[in-house]
């Protein structure tokens, strides 16, 4: 019998990787990226102080409306997401963050968010 290694698994353990070395501090937060079948959210972190500071995702209907998105899990929905949590951030005062994919590749809905992100403003 062959045993498939759950690809759920394999990205928590990539996570956990990447995580032994970012950290998000109150001068450098961390953008934390999640996706699930239905929703994409994003979140800034001060791992210091163990606070989210700022965060955004597909989950709230009034932001899927006026965002005007048919879907809340492809790329178009990805970028409001990654132009939503970036505006918020900069009312707040953050303008340099680092970037955690969460042990996703960086393509697809994960580069949007990123780039959607970057080109509203926030440094990465």
């Amino acid at each position: 019998m062959i045993k498939k290694p759950s690809r759920a698994a394999a990205r928590q353990k990539r996570h956990y990787r990447l995580r032994r070395y970012l950290s998000g501090t109150a001068m450098r937060p961390r953008l934390s990226v999640f996706k699930s079948n239905k929703y994409i959210y994003a979140q800034i972190i001060d791992d210091v102080a163990g606070n989210t500071l700022v965060s955004a995702s597909t989950l709230d209907a009034a932001f899927v409306k006026s965002a005007g998105l048919k879907s809340k899990s492809n790329l178009d929905a990805a970028k409001a997401v990654g132009e939503a949590v970036a505006k918020r951030a900069i009312e707040k005062g953050i303008d340099t963050i680092v970037f955690d994919r969460s042990g996703y590749i960086y393509h697809g809905k994960v580069k949007t968010l990123a780039d959607a992100a970057r080109e509203a403003g926030l440094k990465f």
